[in-house]
């Protein structure tokens, strides 16, 4: 049987502290049947003269560099020029393990008919490194249920199968802003089989200048309206723009109606056959903490007391943040006061969980 060659689309703009970590972290895969499709977005720092000097040293990359067009576009474009049958992301300021090709491919070998697959992921925060931990929520198999709801997979970690993915599936939708790994994520799992391998093969960097900190918001409105794409498709909002007006604005009338579109979701849930409740069931929380999150972030500590009092759910949040978000609904100093403290100990808890950077990736054969 024939190696199979993979892909490794790279899109860079402005990656320069992190570039070259990422293409070493490539070249050293041992599955070394790559070619490496780089294509630079316009970048006005050193990104291209790194790219070019590895170039000169290893033949398997292949740089385009052109104008600025935007993420979306230079994915595409990636795309077509991919000769690989498998086709795997990398990002340009993340780190993959040694070996995250060659147990993606044995996956796929192994599973011919799997379209997609992604890894767990350790997080990288400066000089310290998260180690990740399995999440039972994809045991149940049921991708097409969890991907209405959130982004099954991190997008630097996924690898796709173009002997099953169509070719006119296999392409980022331009109209999904800063989501476009959600919108295709859903539009592949709701048709074919994907896998998660739990172990985490990719140090997922966290940095001020990523596109997730950068496009939180316009993320969050484009996240929401496929949510609301997908539950209008099954019969399940009652309430067509309830989430697209919070994401343009938090105030008491659109968390009152978010209120009341989870309660109105949970009741609909419930009425579902058993065997496809449970993962909706895990969904429908994933979505609940992400609203939560997009409430709690206003610091406005009324609202968010609102929405945890409509929606019953004051348990599904931590207990430093429920003393908190209580005493602050009377007394927003007071929860002010409460959430820069869960901050401290959230970063405090972090560091304690963490463990240097260095060890981690020494063991993973990452020099």
């Amino acid at each position: 049987m024939s190696v199979p060659l993979v892909s490794v689309l790279l899109p860079v703009y402005n990656g320069e502290p992190y570039l070259a970590a990422a293409l070493e972290s490539i070249l050293r895969q041992d599955h070394d049947r790559l070619e490496v499709i780089a294509i630079d977005d316009g970048s006005t720092d050193g990104s291209l003269e790194i790219l070019r000097r590895y170039q000169s040293a290893d033949d398997r990359i292949a740089i385009v560099s052109r104008e600025n067009r935007g993420l979306i576009a230079t994915l595409n474009e990636g795309l077509a020029m991919a000769k690989g049958n498998l086709i795997a992301r990398m990002d340009a300021d993340d780190i993959s393990y040694p070996t995250r090709f060659s147990r993606q491919v044995s996956l796929f070998t192994e599973q011919p008919d799997l379209a997609i697959s992604g890894t767990g992921i350790d997080r990288l925060i400066g000089t310290r490194m998260v180690r990740g931990t399995p999440n039972p929520i994809y045991q149940s198999g049921q991708w097409g249920t969890l991907s209405m709801f959130f982004t099954v997979f991190m997008h630097s970690t996924v690898m796709y199968n173009r002997n099953v993915i169509p070719e006119d599936m296999l392409v980022y939708d331009a109209s999904y802003v800063h989501a476009e790994d959600f919108d295709l994520f859903r539009r592949i799992t709701a048709r074919f089989p994907a896998a998660m391998i739990d172990d985490s093969l990719v140090a997922y960097r966290i940095h001020e200048g990523s596109v997730t900190n950068k496009h939180k918001r316009q993320m969050r409105r484009t996240h929401l309206r496929i949510v609301t794409e997908n539950l209008e498709r099954n019969a399940l909002m009652n309430d067509p723009h309830v989430l697209d007006d919070i994401g343009v604005a938090v105030t008491p009338d659109t968390v009152r109606r978010a209120a009341d579109f989870i309660l109105s979701l949970q009741g609909k849930i419930e009425a579902l056959p058993a065997a496809t409740s449970p993962s909706y069931d895990d969904g429908m929380l994933c979505f609940f903490y992400f609203l939560y999150q997009l409430i709690n972030d206003e610091e406005q500590p009324r609202l968010t007391h609102d929405f945890l009092t409509r929606t019953g759910k004051w348990q599904s949040i931590r207990r430093r943040e429920r003393y908190g978000l209580r005493a602050g609904a009377y007394a927003p100093w007071c929860s002010h006061l409460s959430m820069g403290v869960t901050r401290r100990l959230d970063a405090l808890a972090r560091y304690m969980q963490s463990v240097p950077a260095k060890m981690v990736l020494l063991n993973n054969g990452v020099a």
